[in-house]
């Protein structure tokens, strides 16, 4: 595991094609992360998120990797924060289910402040985000 990553694995007892959907569908997306525009899982999709609280508030991506049912990898930049994020969601199927591996790269936790803020989104990720994907695949 790399210190300076957010590295956090879950399991859900439902086929990789339905995780899939989940995290390719706009109005999936919409659900349990954040409004998607002009997003098709296909490398060099430019596209970005708005935050439901201010239009202004965007987060701009591109799909660097995108294999069905596999890998979906965007980069993250945030307007508010000085650095480019990757995030990358890897899925296979175990059992009865898929197990999906969340990463996201790019910090330099050499910065204090950097640091601070991987530690603020792992805490996100695994305390609200991921959650409420749970709650959009098993629906």
């Amino acid at each position: 595991m790399d210190p300076a990553a957010v590295e956090l694995g879950t399991f859900f007892p439902r086929p990789p094609e339905t995780v899939w959907r989940a995290l390719t569908e706009p109005d999936l997306l919409e659900r349990w992360l954040l409004r998607p525009t002009g997003f098709t899982a296909s490398v060099g999709t430019r596209f970005r998120f708005t935050t439901p609280t201010s239009s202004s508030d965007e987060i701009a991506c591109e799909v660097l990797a995108a294999q069905r049912c596999a890998q979906l990898t965007y980069s993250w930049i945030y307007s508010q924060a000085p650095a480019r994020w990757v995030v990358d969601w890897t899925m296979r199927p175990q059992g009865n289910g898929t197990r999906l591996l969340l990463t996201q790269t790019g910090f330099d936790i050499r910065d204090r402040r950097q640091k601070m803020t991987r530690n603020a989104m792992e805490r996100r990720w695994k305390r609200l985000v991921l959650p409420r994907l749970g709650e959009v695949i098993h629906h």
